[in-house]
């Protein structure tokens, strides 16, 4: 059996405005993301793929970034290789996609 694939596209099932670190910085913050979105995603995911598409945002804050995704081997203790094999980032700007694997810990 085919474990599931789950596509997130930021800016369309989360925000187009993404920004903040932490929930305390509001509703579209990394924080919020990592635990509403990706993190429920790659759960249900279980051994599949999460594919998440950075592109139609206004842009990405640094904090943002490394809360969201960061975040997934500090707060959930999945290691920078697990992630590698589980998700899939996809950008337009290839900048993105490096910046949130220098952040998970993989580069």
């Amino acid at each position: 059996m085919n474990e599931p694939e789950i596509m997130i596209d930021v800016a369309k099932q989360f925000s187009p405005y993404p920004a903040g670190r932490y929930r305390a910085d509001g509703s579209t913050s990394g924080e919020a993301f990592r635990e509403d979105v990706l993190w429920p995603a790659l759960d249900k995911a279980g051994k599949g793929c999460v594919i998440v598409c950075m592109d139609g945002a206004m842009g990405y804050g640094s904090s943002f970034l490394e809360e969201a995704f960061g975040g997934l081997v500090r707060e959930h203790h999945v290691s920078p290789k697990e992630l590698r094999q589980r998700l899939i980032i996809r950008s337009k700007r290839k900048s993105v996609e490096k910046e949130i694997w220098e952040y998970i810990g993989f580069t």
